[in-house]
C-alpha cells in the first residue's frame, strides 16, 4: 500500500503525517530522515491495527498543487 505523507519543516527540521492514519507520525533532522521515519511509524502503526483485529485504512488520500497569479 501508498499511504500519502505530509512533511512539513519546523523550526529544528521536518515533521510529517498522514492523512488517512490519524495519530501516525515522526519527525527528523532532514527530510530523507523524516521519510525514513515515517516509514517505519506507518509500519509500525499497521502492524499495532493488525494485533487488536483493527481493520487497516486503504489509502484514500491525494494531493494536488494549485497555482495562482504572483
Amino acid at each position: 500500500m501508498k499511504y500519502l505523507i505530509i512533511i512539513e519543516q519546523t523550526a529544528t527540521g521536518f515533521s510529517a503525517y498522514s492523512p488517512d492514519l490519524p495519530g501516525c507520525i515522526a519527525a527528523g533532522s532532514t527530510r530523507d530522515e523524516v521519510e525514513r521515519e515515517m516509514q517505519g511509524a506507518i509500519a509500525f502503526h499497521v502492524d499495532g491495527l493488525k494485533a487488536e483485529g483493527m481493520a487497516i485504512p486503504e489509502p484514500s488520500s491525494s494531493s494536488s498543487y494549485v497555482e495562482i497569479p504572483a
